[in-house]
């Protein structure tokens, strides 16, 4: 199966012995998610996942931050005659399939996180096999101030891995965790320096790539077979509610408080 030529928002690489990186590829905007990207992102996992030529994935991004998370934009012209409701549900269609792809993908997949994360690219991770992360990365789920809900299968497996407090302050406090917090917490498996990180990792996985395919799919077949209908059925339910409340005036409203707080920030930067 042949690799897509037409996801301009990712720069994938097939590398030696099936190692696959699909890094998202948007640095002037941070990376940021939006209906193409997620579009793109969902085919790309396909494509990875029916591959012969793959063994493992490694997600990354290029630039400062591995993704900002949602891009926040008011609906268009299109999207207000469409209803913002439906625009919505459509948009959360994409951000769905990426998830559904995540939830059985069945090879090896490694989140390295080589800067900043926020939002979906926090809560993506969780549903990855390993996460890796340079020791000044920092996750961050703004979903409260922005008048969203948890996602990605983040409402049980945050508090399945981190405990529920500690998600709890992630998820409804907003709380910003350092790399090491997420390490402690045992979502992040290990830190490498930043100035090795991407051959840490290239490494790491082109170990496990080299060992017999089937016995891996099998294996990671045996970890995640008993959930795999919970966990979809998840997805499902955070997707509704999300839609509903990213067409919402409680939401429509924090999130222009938030886009003006943060002009904010800028001009005083500038003096």
């Amino acid at each position: 199966m042949s690799m897509p030529t037409d996801l301009d928002t990712f720069d994938i690489k097939l590398l030696e012995h099936g190692v696959c990186v699909i890094a998202f590829n948007r640095p002037k905007r941070y990376n940021a998610l939006n209906p193409q990207v997620y579009d793109q992102w969902g085919r790309a996992l396909e494509w990875a996942a029916k591959s012969d030529d793959v063994r493992v994935v490694v997600l990354t991004g290029n630039g400062k931050y591995y993704t900002s998370g949602q891009e926040l934009a008011i609906p268009d012209s299109s999207e207000l005659e469409e209803g913002v409701e439906a625009a919505y549900k459509r948009r959360s269609g994409y951000t769905e399939k990426v998830v559904v792809e995540l939830i059985n993908f069945p090879k090896l997949i490694i989140a390295a996180i080589q800067g900043p994360v926020i939002g979906f690219g926090v809560t993506s991770s969780a549903i990855c096999d390993v996460i890796y992360t340079v020791p000044d990365a920092t996750f961050n789920t703004p979903f409260m101030q922005l008048g969203f809900c948890a996602e990605a299968c983040s409402s049980i497996l945050f508090p399945r891995i981190m405990g529920y407090s500690r998600a709890n302050e992630m998820l409804l406090m907003g709380r910003k965790f350092t790399a090491q917090e997420m390490k402690e917490a045992g979502m992040v498996a290990r830190i490498f320096p930043k100035e090795t990180f991407m051959e840490e990792v290239i490494k790491a996985a082109t170990v496990a790539a080299k060992y017999p395919p089937q016995a891996m799919k099998d294996t990671k077949r045996l970890i995640r077979e008993h959930e795999l209908k919970f966990l979809e059925d998840v997805n499902t339910k955070e997707m509704i509610l999300l839609g509903q409340r990213m067409a919402s005036e409680e939401s429509a409203n924090a999130i222009v408080e938030f886009m003006m707080a943060k002009h904010d920030r800028k001009e005083k930067a500038k003096l």
